[in-house]
């Protein structure tokens, strides 16, 4: 999940001015913050420690972080609602938040469950559904050692995403958008054909597009292939504040350890 927020924050400053290369310096740009998207994560990873209802604990921690901005007009008004329902939503961020999902589920069945649970609050479009999903499986799948290659042909096989073209083939003609179906394949190509954490990092900033989610979404996913790098980590944390910061490590000490490196 921290791979999440590392990506987030990174991402940041590129949102609405992309950068189409690789070759960005400082990783950690002096304007980059956690937006949205790290709240929203928080707050599903909130839920699934405490066994509190995800509904509730989201619109506790987004109207508690309500001024950081960034959101999405028809999620803001979701929850600031009285009575949120659901709202046919196809974007991406039903897949940024659900990397919580994929580090704490034991089982195939209960990433399934526990991303269904977390996304149809809001995302019960099917493509909404269908990216958290995917995402939380990726994720499952990785902790345990299945490959990249192998990830790709099962999510190919499940949800008909094409992985098989490259973050350079996507580069030079994205276009952003925020529709599920146009971004988390795309966040999922970085993941999978990178080298490192870093790398898949840079992987979802070069393409452009929505920046700060797609390499949330890449770098959740990047985290259970690679690990993050100790500096990487100590940087990342320093941005968060500390009720966030007691989260993840509460998370963390539930991510199951059998058959995970």
């Amino acid at each position: 999940m921290l791979g999440t927020v590392i990506g987030d924050i990174i991402g940041s400053v590129y949102e609405f001015k992309n950068h189409r290369s690789k070759n960005f310096d400082p990783l950690f740009h002096r304007q980059a913050r956690f937006t949205d998207d790290t709240v929203c994560t928080v707050a599903i990873a909130d839920a699934l420690v405490r066994g509190t209802n995800p509904k509730a604990t989201l619109i506790d921690w987004c109207r508690r972080y309500a001024e950081n901005g960034g959101w999405g007009k028809r999620f803001a008004e979701w929850f600031m609602d009285e009575n949120p329902l659901p709202y046919g939503s196809w974007g991406n961020g039903a897949a940024m938040r659900i990397s919580p999902v994929g580090l704490l589920a034991t089982s195939e069945e209960e990433a399934l469950g526990w991303a269904d649970a977390a996304t149809a609050i809001t995302h019960n479009h099917p493509d909404g559904i269908a990216s958290a999903r995917a995402v939380a499986l990726t994720i499952f799948w990785a902790r345990h050692k299945t490959t990249p290659q192998a990830i790709a042909t099962q999510l190919t096989e499940r949800f008909g995403y094409d992985l098989s073209i490259t973050p350079d083939d996507i580069r030079p003609t994205y276009i952003r958008t925020e529709r599920a179906a146009g971004s988390v394949p795309q966040a999922i190509i970085c993941a999978l054909q990178s080298t490192s954490y870093e790398d898949a990092i840079r992987n979802a900033v070069s393409i452009g597009g929505d920046s700060d989610t797609i390499a949330a979404i890449a770098g959740g996913i990047a985290e259970a292939l690679h690990g993050i790098p100790s500096d990487i980590s100590f940087a990342a944390w320093a941005f968060l504040p500390r009720e966030m910061q007691e989260v993840l490590a509460r998370l963390y000490e539930e991510v199951p350890h059998q058959g995970v490196s």
